[in-house]
């Protein structure tokens, strides 16, 4: 059974940055995309980013291209999400993703619809 298990996530002030760790356990990342979701309070979930296999292709929602960057570590069987010149709209609680199905990772960022998710991390930007 594959497991995931986020960290890092904290209150910063605007403008500051975040590493968001994602532990992955019960399957190696080979062949898998990778992705973050996000739920800002009062609202449903959002793809944020994603990745296919073998460190391929990565897409972003528009809102955090340019800021936001997905990684793997294969060795490590660990993702992460690099968080820079963070916004109070990025509060929310971060989720991250895996799939086996590479086609689920495209331009349109439909990480919602991965089919194993973790129990997620909250991010907090406020001064």
């Amino acid at each position: 059974q594959v497991q995931l298990v986020e960290s890092g996530g904290d209150l910063v002030q605007p403008g500051g940055s975040l590493r968001l760790s994602c532990a992955v356990s019960g399957s190696s990342l080979d062949n898998r995309a990778i992705g973050w979701i996000r739920q800002a309070p009062g609202q449903g979930h959002e793809g944020v980013s994603c990745q296919t296999e073998n460190h391929g292709r990565s897409f972003y929602k528009d809102s955090v291209k340019g800021r936001f960057t997905i990684s793997r570590d294969d060795a490590k069987n660990t993702v992460f999400l690099q968080m820079n010149n963070l916004k109070p709209e990025d509060t929310a609680i971060y989720y991250c993703a895996v799939d086996v199905r590479n086609y689920m990772c495209s331009d349109q960022v439909a990480v919602t619809f991965f089919s194993v998710w973790g129990q997620g991390t909250q991010v907090t930007v406020s001064s």
